[in-house]
């Protein structure tokens, strides 16, 4: 533990935007339910009622209250696709206001290592796959959420900046499609397998079809939410990399949105109809990641397999419909 900390002296002290969100509460799990806390370790869970980010009072303020030493920065104005094809200005603007605050209210403070946390859909829409790290900058983002990509990006390049200019140790990860408890299970603006999980228990408890957007026929990889905790708290632990790294399933285990559809009504024991609605945008058709370089660090990781993990999420979901469903 010594290495990791720097000029700071005792125990590491945690700071987790984006806290209450998805991969935060999976952080928070992994952290307070299997021992991914240390002995003498303070870790906080900030949410937006603690600071809006976007703010650079409010995020001083809330750096100074807690003086961390480490930050993991999960924090983000995000949507679904459809939101986010709405409102691509909003979605840049914001998120470049909290990531540089973030960033800049870290480094004026001396905190030793930031861990953030990017996207998929940073990567180039027109490339070759499966993509890999370096190959972030190679192109323009599919156009459909091109202000959240963009913005993303700009946390990489600020990275290298403060590594340059001051030594800092700031990194990023770049998880594939992220899903689990507590997720954005809203069917407008949620994440896909959440919004679809949400839309068939919708429709069961209706006797209703379930109405997917698009054909079905885009691909993703899915990591469940845990599975990111785990490796998130390893790389804040032992990532000393600038440069990001891909926290992905393998390409073989990339499935089609119509796959994923038919793990989802199983887990649900939906039996109705399912209508695919190819008036609608699919988005981008595939972004096949290689997670390549992780499995160079830590070959034997085990990801939960995706069966199991939309079973328990799904399970998760019916258990907490009354708030998970808004």
């Amino acid at each position: 533990m010594d290495c990791l900390l720097g000029g700071n002296t005792g125990p590491m002290r945690v700071l987790v935007t984006g806290g209450s969100g998805l991969v935060g509460k999976a952080i928070e799990h992994v952290v307070q339910q299997e021992g991914g806390k240390l002995e003498g370790e303070e870790w906080i869970f900030l949410s937006s009622k603690d600071a809006d980010l976007v703010d650079v009072g409010q995020t001083r303020a809330v750096f100074e209250k807690y003086r961390p030493t480490h930050v993991i920065h999960l924090a983000a104005k995000v949507g679904g696709l459809y939101l986010h094809m709405r409102d691509n200005l909003h979605f840049l603007r914001d998120n470049l206001k909290i990531n540089d605050n973030v960033l800049q209210t870290a480094h004026e403070m001396g905190v030793t290592r930031v861990v953030s946390c990017l996207s998929s859909c940073i990567f180039p829409d027109k490339t070759t796959y499966p993509i890999d790290e370096t190959m972030i900058h190679n192109g323009s983002p599919h156009s459909s959420n091109f202000g959240y990509s963009h913005a993303k990006r700009m946390i990489d390049v600020q990275n290298r900046a403060y590594f340059q200019q001051y030594g800092h140790h700031y990194t990023a990860v770049i998880p594939t499609n992220v899903f689990g408890p507590y997720d954005n299970f809203n069917i407008e603006n949620g994440h896909v397998l959440s919004a679809l999980m949400n839309k068939t228990y919708k429709a069961k408890k209706e006797g209703t079809a379930v109405n997917v957007c698009g054909s079905g026929a885009p691909r993703r990889q899915f990591i469940y939410s845990l599975d990111l905790g785990r490796l998130i708290i390893w790389a804040l632990r032992e990532y000393e990399e600038i440069d990001p790294i891909i926290f992905s399933v393998g390409e073989e285990d990339e499935i089609s949105i119509k796959e994923a559809m038919d793990l989802i009504t199983k887990a649900l024991d939906f039996k109705g109809k399912i209508h695919y609605d190819t008036t609608l945008s699919d988005g981008q058709m595939k972004k096949t990641a290689s997670n390549a370089k992780l499995r160079r660090y830590l070959p034997d990781f085990p990801f939960t397999p995706l069966k199991e993990a939309i079973q328990m999420t799904c399970d998760w979901f019916v258990a907490n419909y009354d708030i998970a469903r808004t």
